[in-house]
């Protein structure tokens, strides 16, 4: 039987969904905005055996609704942190996966490790998100639900049931008015940029990232850089999984390996 790993600090922040390999490197994954660990789990499914994945929950979702959402990227970005480092741990090598939202948090996150605790990452995949120097005027989280409920069915990145259920609606609302806040409002320092290899993936029909936002990535890091394109919308990961995983493992050094 081949040993395991587990999380070795219980953690509200932290989900893990498949048995983890005893060694190799953690791949850390992070929301888009609305979004929850559980988005994460055909990813984790598909790598399993490959590299440990990790889900990140932030609060004002699923079993952590009562707790309120950030409104703040950078805030966000140092809870998350201060979660990874304490739950997960820097004794293995890490590697930082973001979707839209989850992109600039997995940044932060990212710098932050290498900034406080003297860790770089092995990889950071930035998905779905434009550069964080690339700039659209935004402002959803000021206008109402209708028009938030309107930008989530566009997108296609969640279940058409739960958007008719209105006691779904209501219990995701406030933390998708949060998340949406946080990221509308956030800006990077002015020329950040994180020293591990970053991958930009995106989706060739994004109405949010075009694919030369998407290139922009190159600016925000000192190390190498490489650009992914999928067919698909802001939510390709979900119809190309198993795309993805690949390009993740092969990054990674894990590709066929099982």
């Amino acid at each position: 039987m081949t040993p395991t790993r587990t999380a070795p600090v219980e953690s509200p922040w932290i989900r893990r969904y498949q048995p983890a390999p005893a060694d190799g490197v953690t791949l850390v994954c992070f929301p888009h905005a609305g979004g929850s660990a559980t988005s994460f789990h055909a990813l984790s499914r598909a790598l399993a055996g490959r590299l440990d994945v990790v889900a990140v929950q932030y609060p004002g979702r699923q079993d952590r609704h009562r707790e309120p959402a950030f409104e703040d990227l950078d805030e966000l970005a140092d809870a998350a942190f201060d979660a990874v480092v304490e739950a997960v741990g820097t004794d293995r090598p890490l590697a930082l996966f973001g979707h839209s939202m989850g992109a600039s948090v997995a940044f932060e996150v990212a710098a932050r490790l290498e900034q406080r605790a003297g860790v770089t990452p092995v990889s950071l995949f930035v998905s779905g998100r434009r550069a964080p120097s690339r700039h659209r005027s935004e402002d959803l989280h000021r206008k109402g639900d209708d028009a938030l409920l309107r930008e989530i069915r566009a997108l296609d990145g969640t279940a058409q049931a739960a958007l008719d259920d209105e006691d779904i609606v209501r219990m995701f609302l406030p933390s998708l008015r949060a998340d949406y806040k946080a990221i509308e409002r956030y800006r990077s320092a002015p020329g950040a940029a994180v020293g591990c290899p970053v991958v930009a993936l995106t989706g060739d029909n994004d109405p949010k990232t075009t694919v030369e936002e998407a290139r922009a990535w190159q600016e925000h890091t000192t190390g190498p850089f490489d650009l992914r394109v999928f067919g698909g919308g802001h939510f390709y990961v979900s119809e190309q999984t198993d795309a993805v995983a690949e390009v993740l493992a092969t990054r990674l050094g894990v590709a066929g390996v099982g």
